[in-house]
């Protein structure tokens, strides 16, 4: 096996199945956290993997993993690292296949991402100056010319050391861009 590094732990919430926010780091315990990351090394070292991978796991009733989804590439689940953590997973992918060191994976600050679909927009644009306007937020737009249903248009993240707190000002923010 190569060398690796793991992002932080990050816990998924979906709407009608689809990624709605992830909250990093993951509001789960520390031995569960440890054995996701073990889980997912193992599965990169089996395939001798190189690049960024997204493992996404559920977690049963009784405290088990099991794996929902393998992405072998940069993942919208680990958008929140653009924001929270020393090095993204975009320019950790460029690392990697350029056979540069690794950055850090460390995450310094609690971090909720929210995803934007084009449902948000409406009849006009989404009320942007709600997400902007706050110091803590940050707002990544991908440049899709026209919003569908479903379609993922953009996400914000919003930073707290309080993770409870980064996720009652998330679903605030969320709420206004609608007006």
């Amino acid at each position: 096996a190569g060398e690796s590094r793991c992002f932080p732990v990050a816990e998924n919430i979906h709407k009608n199945g689809i990624l709605h926010q992830t909250i990093a780091p993951a509001r789960v315990d520390e031995t569960l956290a440890k054995s996701a990351k073990a889980a997912a090394q193992t599965l990169a070292d089996k395939l001798e993997f190189v690049g960024v991978m997204a493992v996404e796991f559920f977690v049963t009733q009784q405290g088990e993993l099991l794996v929902n989804e393998m992405a072998p590439r940069t993942h919208n689940s680990g958008h929140y690292t653009l924001d929270a953590c020393e090095t993204s997973q975009f320019e950790q992918q460029v690392r990697m296949v350029c056979d540069l060191p690794f950055g850090s994976t460390e995450q310094h600050t609690p971090v909720v991402m929210t995803n934007l679909l084009g449902d948000v927009w409406g009849n006009d644009q989404p009320k942007w100056d709600v997400v902007l306007s706050n110091p803590h937020s940050k707002l990544h737009l991908y440049g899709k010319h026209e919003a569908r249903p479903a379609r993922k248009m953009g996400h914000f993240c919003t930073l707290d050391q309080d993770v409870d707190r980064a996720i009652q000002t998330a679903g605030t923010l969320f709420a206004g861009l609608q007006g």
